[in-house]
């Protein structure tokens, strides 16, 4: 990808209304994100559900040169650009139907582990809250999991040095730029999840913490991880938050019990008297439902199965998808318009939608090639 794809890519992320599903679609038709930008206003009209207010905020944006800069800043800061397509863009954060279309990163980047983990709770943590928290993440050390929380004060910043301690990879999920690190006072720690793990947040660089923020970078902290543990929670707040989302995520969700009459218990036995968390009693619980096996070999994680098989694509991508097949090696684009009679900016489209399905995937020099795997 160039980096003035990246460029159209990162614009295409400002146009209000313009999620990630939007900008799929948009990118499916037109086949890049800078496609989308050149494209008439009649050719975009005659894009089913891209109705008027869209056509003319795309065609009169006009901020490129803003783009430009954020772009420069994050690179000057050695921080990572991963849009939605990109294929160091987390596995498990692109499975989720609200995921982020650009994250921001710095560091070793373990998204794709076979094992990871996110541990969140009250800010207010109790001593024993730290202390459970810590010696978890010291017995789970063995799995070799990867720990995702948000660096706040309290549970999260406890499982953070817990994992640095341990010697596992952590990743910090912020609610700001990576240049505004929050609070203040875990600049330091932050500087060492760079060295074991990544920071990660969905706003440019410059973007200071704002309230509505922090349950947006819930989101990111569950659709990161295969299961979401709550040591300590009240009757609300952003643990509880994160722990709906990972329901909604089908992820598995685990709460500490504690007394009926400690503040920081009433959100974790909610969670599981409304069967919306697994107790958690011991790292047996989270062996026995994650499925772990220290035994096993280390295998990286592999995407799940698309929702939907080859049968059901539209004709054309079929086509396409029946192509490939017979040649495993991969094909050049030009020769797959001329066999499947589909002119080339089509067909990038339609690569490019099944590219997001997982059913295909580029080769450098233009060639494409069927994820095994995937086929049904």
């Amino acid at each position: 990808m160039t980096e003035s794809e990246l460029l159209y890519q990162l614009a295409l992320s400002k146009i209000p209304r313009v999620g990630s599903k939007i900008a799929k679609h948009l990118i499916s038709y037109c086949g890049s994100a800078e496609g989308v930008f050149k494209s008439k206003r009649g050719q975009l009209k005659n894009i089913p559900g891209i109705g008027g207010y869209l056509v003319q905020a795309i065609t009169s944006f006009s901020e490129f040169d803003k783009a430009e800069i954020e772009l420069t800043k994050a690179f000057e800061a050695g921080v990572d650009v991963l849009y939605f397509t990109h294929p160091e863009y987390p596995k498990r954060l692109k499975h989720i139907h609200d995921a982020p279309m650009i994250i921001y990163t710095r560091g070793l980047k373990k998204f794709n582990e076979d094992k990871v983990v996110a541990i969140v709770g009250t800010r207010s943590a109790t001593k024993y809250g730290k202390h459970y928290t810590e010696s978890l993440i010291e017995q789970i050390q063995g799995f070799k999991p990867v720990i995702v929380s948000g660096l706040a004060l309290g549970i999260d910043i406890t499982a953070h040095q817990a994992a640095l301690a341990n010697g596992l990879n952590t990743i910090s999920v912020m609610a700001n730029g990576i240049d505004m690190i929050y609070p203040a006072e875990h600049r330091g720690i932050a500087r060492k999840i760079e060295d074991h793990g990544s920071l990660v947040t969905e706003y440019p660089m410059g973007t200071k913490p704002e309230t509505h923020y922090f349950p947006m970078r819930n989101r990111i902290i569950a659709g990161l991880s295969d299961a979401v543990i709550v040591i300590e929670a009240a009757e609300r707040g952003g643990a509880l938050i994160t722990a709906e989302l990972a329901n909604a995520y089908n992820r598995e969700v685990f709460a500490l019990p504690g007394d009926y009459d400690r503040k920081f218990s009433t959100g974790c036995n909610q969670l599981i008297k409304h069967h919306k968390a697994n107790i958690l009693t011991s790292i047996d619980d989270l062996v026995y439902y994650l499925n772990w096996d220290q035994n096993a070999p280390y295998t990286p994680y592999n995407d799940p199965m698309p929702s939907i098989p080859v049968d059901d694509l539209e004709p054309e991508e079929k086509n396409v998808v029946e192509l490939l097949q017979k040649q495993l090696d991969g094909i050049h684009i030009d020769e797959l318009s001329w066999q499947t009679h589909i002119n080339i900016n089509k067909i990038a489209g339609i690569l490019l939608n099944l590219e997001f399905k997982g059913l295909v995937k580029p080769l450098p020099g233009k060639k494409y090639q069927i994820n095994r795997k995937f086929v049904r």
